[in-house]
C-alpha cells in the first residue's frame, strides 16, 4: 500500500486508498495533541519521508525537482489550520478522487496523475546529517538546512558547503555509530545471553509449559504472566488505554512471541519503522544521493586511487636479463684480458690510456727475447689458431769466432766427421774455427742451404700445438690422513701357532675361523685335520681328523687320498659352541665342548636332533633337496679321544652330524642367529646352493636352475637376503619374496672370496686376477672402487666386525690392511686408506697366504 503512494503510474483500487487515508489521518491527530510535544522530545534523528527517491517522473517533473532540490523543510510541518500539510493534502486528494478510481486494468487521467505527483514532489524534504545525535534531546521536527546548491568539492575531493558553519563536520562519527548499532544482528543485541535461543522450533510446542525455550546459558526462559499473551483482546485494549493515560507509551508496546514478553519500542525504533513504512532509507544519517566525484579525471593518482589494487608485475621480482647480459659480457672481457678491475671500478676511463701508460712505463725496462709465453698469448686470440714455427736454437760456444780450445776439432775428428752424414755430425755442416778478430770471419758457405732446408721442414713437416700444463703433481694425489692417526690396526707379529712334533714339517693351513668371544681359534689343513687352539697362549687344545668320518665304513684312507679341509666356520652365536667344516663331498658339524654351564645346555639342545637323526634327516622325499643332500649321525663313530671335553660343563666334543652331497663342498657360511647355514658345491649345477637348519635337521634347495657356476654364498647380516657369487657376478636374492633383488657386476674373471660389511650396505669381493672390488649397494650395481695392488691372486678378504678395518690375503705372501670407514651419512662416501702391509709368509708351490680372519673384539 505504501508503494502505491510512491508510484503514480500504478493503478490503485479505491478501497485500498480509503484505508490508507484513514491510517494516515489517525497518527497525525494523535501527534497533534498533547503527546506531540513528548514525541518531539524523544524522537532522535527524525526526518521527513522522501517519497520521490525511487519514483519515475516526466521530464518536466525532473526539471522542477532540480530547481527545488535546495529546499529543506520539516517532515511534520503544520499548516495554518494546525493539521499536517502533507498528510491533509494527500488525504484530501485521495478522498476527492476515490470515487473516480476504476477497476484494476483501467487507466486514470494522465494529466491529473502527473499533477498529483508534482505536488507530492514539492512537499518532500531533505535531511541534514547532524554532528551529535542524542536520543532524548533530539527534536521531533528536524531543523532546516542551508541550501546545498553552492556546495563544491575541494582539492582533496571532499564536499565543501559554503553556507554551512565552518566547524560543522559532514562525516559525523556519532551518525556512523548509530548506523552500526541499527545493523547489529540478533546475536550481537543479546550480549548477556538471556534471550531465547531455540532457533526455528515452532512456538506452539511450548504452549503446555511455563517456559518458552532456553537462553544462551542453558536456563529456561519463563513466560511473563503479565504479558498480553495470557489475556484476551478486551483486557489488552483496557491495559493499552490505561498505559496511554498513565505513561503515554502504551501505544508503542508490542508483544515479543519468541521471548513471551512485551517490549516497548524506543523513539529511535519508532522512527526507523516509520521510515520503512514510508519507503525511505531506514537510517536518517544515510546519504542516498551523494555528489559524484570524477575520480578518473584526477591528476593525483593518490586521490583517484587508480591501479591501487593491482599486483606488482612479475618482472619487478626477477633479475634483469639485460643486466645479466651486460655482466656476462664484462666477465668475458675480463677473462680475455681486454679490461681489468681498474676499468670496472672506474679508476680508468679508457683501456687505451692504461695501455699507453704501461707502454711508457715499461719502455726502458729490459725484457727477455725467448720468454716462451708466445704460445699462450696466441692461444687467447680470436679466429683460427695460429701455430708458430719452432725456433732455431741459439748458437753455443762452438759457433763463436774465438771458441775455447776444447771445442776445436782435431784432425782425427775432422776425418770422422767427413765420413759421417751431416745430420749425424755434432754441429751439422758447420766446423768450428778460430779467428783472431771478427773482421777475419768470412761468409758462411752453407747458410743458404741450411735456410732452404729449414723452409722445407716448416712447409712439409706437420706440426701440432702442445699445451703445457702447469700442474703440481702433488696436487693430483688425494689428501689422505696419516696412518698414525688411524690407529689401531695390526702392525707386528705377536704369536705363532705351531703343531707339536711337526715343527720341521710343512703343514699347509687352508682355512681359519675364530670363536665369537675371541678365546679360541680353529684351523683346517691340507690333510683334513681340524685343530682347536687357544688364542692367547697358542696352545693346541684339540684336533680331529675328519677323513675318518667320510670313508663310508671302508678302510683308512691313504695319504694320497686324504681330502683337505676346504672351508671351516665357527657358529656366530655366542651360546652355540659348535663349528662347521667342509671336506670332500661332506659338511661336518663339530661340537667344540668349550661352553660354560648355560651355553653347554643350549648347545646340547641345538645338536640333539642332529646327533640322533636317521634316514637322511627331516627332508621331504618329494622335495628337490632329498636327492641333493642326506643327513647322518656320527655318534657311533665317535672316538674315545673325542669324548673328553675342554670345558668341565661340556657334554659333547667332536663331530656330531654329517651332511653328504653329490659334489665337493667348497664353502660353508652360518646365518647370524646360528641355526641356519648354507653350503656351496660348484659342480652340482642347480643343487649347488643348499640351505640347512641344524635344529630340525632339514635342508632345502632354493634354486631350480642356477645361472652360472656358484662359487660362494653368504647371508645378509640384517635382512633376509642371500648373496650368491658366480665367477663374474654377485646376485642378491630375497629369501622371503623368493626373487632376485640385484645383480652386481664385478668385472672380475674368477671370484675367490666374498664378505659383507656389518651395516649390510657394502660388499667386498676378491678375485684370482688380483682385483679387490668394493660395492656400495645403495649407490649402483657397479663397483665403487676397484683396487689392484697385489702381485698375485687374492685368496681371502674380510671386514673387521667392530673396527673400521679391512684386509686382503694374496698368493704373494702379503696381507694388506686398510682403514675402511663407512659413514652413517648417506651423502658421504666410504674412506679407504691403506695403513699396513704385513709380510710374514713365504710362498710355497705358488701358494701364499690362503686365509685371513680378524679377531672379533681386538684389532688383531
Amino acid at each position: 500500500q505504501q508503494l502505491a503512494l510512491r508510484s503514480p503510474q500504478r493503478n490503485i483500487r479505491p478501497n485500498t486508498m480509503a484505508r490508507k487515508k484513514q491510517a494516515a489521518k489517525k497518527p497525525v491527530k494523535e501527534a497533534s495533541s498533547s503527546d506531540e510535544e513528548e514525541i518531539d522530545s524523544q524522537t532522535p534523528g527524525a526526518e521527513p519521508i522522501d517519497s520521490d527517491e525511487d519514483a519515475s517522473s516526466s521530464d518536466d517533473g525532473s526539471e522542477e525537482e532540480e530547481e527545488e532540490d535546495d529546499e529543506e523543510y520539516d517532515s511534520e510541518a503544520v499548516d495554518e489550520d494546525g493539521d499536517d500539510a502533507s498528510s491533509v493534502e494527500v488525504s484530501d486528494e485521495y478522498d476527492n478522487d476515490s470515487d473516480e478510481f476504476e477497476e484494476q486494468g483501467s487507466s486514470d487521467d494522465e494529466e491529473d496523475r502527473l499533477q498529483r505527483q508534482h505536488d507530492l514532489e514539492e512537499s518532500d524534504e531533505d535531511v541534514e546529517i547532524l554532528e551529535d545525535i542524542d536520543v532524548v534531546d533530539a527534536p521531533r521536527n528536524w531543523p532546516k538546512a542551508a541550501a546545498a546548491a553552492g556546495s563544491k568539492r575541494g582539492g582533496d575531493g571532499k564536499k565543501v558547503d559554503a553556507a554551512a558553519a565552518p566547524d560543522q563536520d559532514v562525516n559525523n562519527p556519532a551518525a556512523a555509530a548509530w548506523m552500526h548499532t541499527d545493523n547489529l544482528s540478533s546475536d550481537d543485541e543479546d550480549d548477556s545471553g538471556e534471550m531465547n535461543r531455540i532457533g526455528r522450533i515452532p512456538l506452539h510446542w511450548y504452549d503446555e509449559y511455563d517456559h518458552i525455550g532456553y537462553d544462551g546459558h542453558g536456563k529456561k526462559v519463563v513466560k511473563d504472566k503479565n504479558s498480553s499473551a495470557g489475556r484476551d483482546l478486551l483486557d489488552q485494549v483496557i491495559d493499552a488505554a490505561d498505559n496511554n493515560e498513565a505513561e503515554g507509551g502504551g501505544k508503542f508496546t508490542v508483544y515479543d512471541a519468541l521471548n513471551a514478553r512485551d517490549v516497548t519500542l524506543t523513539p529511535r525504533q519508532i522512527e526507523l519503522i516509520r521510515r520503512l513504512q514510508g519507503g525511505a532509507f531506514a537510517h536518517p544519517e544515510h546519504d542516498a544521493n551523494p555528489d559524484y566525484i570524477d575520480y578518473f579525471s584526477g591528476v593525483d593518482p593518490f586521490k583517484s586511487g587508480l591501479n591501487s589494487d593491482r599486483y606488482e608485475k612479475k618482472s619487478r621480482f626477477q633479475p634483469s636479463k639485460w643486466e645479466k647480459l651486460q655482466v656476462r659480457r664484462l666477465l668475458h672481457r675480463l677473462k680475455c684480458g681486454s679490461i681489468n678491475m681498474d676499468y670496472l671500478e672506474g679508476k680508468v676511463r679508457d683501456m687505451n690510456d692504461l695501455v699507453k701508460r704501461s707502454d711508457g712505463e715499461d719502455s726502458d725496462k729490459p725484457f727477455q727475447l725467448w720468454k716462451g709465453d708466445e704460445e699462450d698469448e696466441l692461444a687467447l686470440r680470436k679466429g683460427p689458431q695460429h701455430m708458430p714455427a719452432p725456433k732455431v736454437p741459439p748458437p753455443g760456444h762452438a759457433f763463436s769466432y774465438n771458441p775455447p780450445g776444447e771445442y776445436l776439432p782435431t784432425e782425427e775428428e775432422l776425418k770422422e766427421w767427413e765420413d759421417m752424414d751431416p745430420s749425424d755430425r755434432p754441429y751439422g755442416h758447420f766446423i768450428p774455427k778460430k779467428f783472431d778478430n771478427l773482421r777475419s770471419v768470412g761468409a758462411y758457405e752453407h747458410a743458404v742451404k741450411e735456410r732452404f732446408e729449414r723452409c722445407l721442414d716448416l712447409y712439409l713437416c706437420p706440426r701440432a700445438m702442445k699445451r703445457r700444463l702447469n700442474i703440481d703433481p702433488e696436487s693430483l694425489v688425494p689428501q689422505l690422513p696419516k696412518a698414525s692417526d688411524l690407529r689401531p690396526f695390526p702392525t707386528t707379529k705377536c704369536i705363532e701357532y705351531c703343531v707339536p712334533g711337526k715343527q720341521d714339517e710343512t703343514v699347509m693351513v687352508r682355512c681359519l675361523s675364530v670363536s665369537p668371544d675371541g678365546q679360541f681359534l680353529v684351523s683346517g689343513d691340507e690333510a683334513g685335520v681340524v685343530r682347536l687352539w687357544e688364542v692367547q697362549t697358542s696352545r693346541l687344545l684339540k684336533s680331529w681328523d675328519l677323513n675318518k668320518y667320510i670313508d663310508n665304513g671302508e678302510e683308512d684312507a691313504s695319504e694320497d687320498t686324504k681330502k683337505p679341509i676346504a672351508a671351516i666356520e665357527w657358529n656366530p652365536n655366542r651360546s652355540h659352541h659348535c663349528l662347521l667344516a667342509a671336506i670332500g663331498k661332506c659338511a661336518i658339524v663339530i661340537s667344540t665342548g668349550t661352553g660354560r654351564l648355560d651355553d653347554a645346555e643350549v648347545t646340547d639342545a641345538l645338536l640333539s636332533a642332529a646327533s640322533s637323526c636317521k634316514d637322511g634327516g627331516n627332508i621331504s622325499p618329494d622335495s628337490r633337496a632329498a636327492k641333493a643332500v642326506k643327513w647322518s649321525s656320527l655318534r657311533k663313530k665317535k672316538q674315545e679321544s673325542d669324548k673328553a671335553t675342554i670345558s668341565a660343563f661340556g657334554d659333547k666334543s667332536g663331530p656330531v652330524a654329517l651332511l653328504r652331497t653329490n659334489r665337493d663342498v667348497s664353502s660353508v657360511r652360518w646365518h647370524r642367529k646360528g641355526d641356519y647355514f648354507v653350503t656351496v658345491s660348484p659342480k652340482a649345477m642347480a643343487a649347488a646352493v643348499l640351505i640347512h637348519q641344524l635344529s630340525k635337521v632339514a635342508s632345502q634347495q632354493p634354486f631350480g636352475k642356477m645361472k652360472g657356476e656358484a662359487q660362494l654364498a653368504c647371508f645378509h647380516p640384517q635382512k633376509p637376503f642371500l648373496f650368491v657369487a658366480s665367477k663374474e657376478h654377485v646376485r642378491i636374492y630375497h629369501l622371503v619374496k623368493q626373487v632376485m633383488v640385484k645383480r652386481l657386476l664385478s668385472g672380475c674373471r674368477h671370484i675367490s672370496s666374498l664378505d659383507v660389511h656389518t651395516s649390510g650396505d657394502h660388499l667386498v669381493v676378491g678375485s684370482l686376477d688380483r682385483r679387490l672390488v668394493w660395492f656400495d649397494m645403495d649407490l649402483a650395481n657397479t663397483p665403487y672402487k676397484t683396487l689392484k695392488y697385489h702381485e698375485r691372486a687374492l685368496r681371502s678378504v674380510g671386514f673387521h666386525p667392530r673396527y673400521p678395518l679391512m684386509a686382503s690375503a694374496s698368493d704373494d705372501g702379503s696381507i694388506h690392511v686398510f682403514h675402511s670407514m663407512v659413514y652413517s651419512d648417506l651423502m658421504r662416501n666410504p674412506l679407504i686408506v691403506p695403513v699396513k702391509v704385513l709380510r710374514g709368509h713365504s710362498p710355497v708351490n705358488s701358494l701364499g697366504a690362503l686365509s685371513m680372519v680378524f679377531h672379533p673384539t681386538q684389532p688383531w
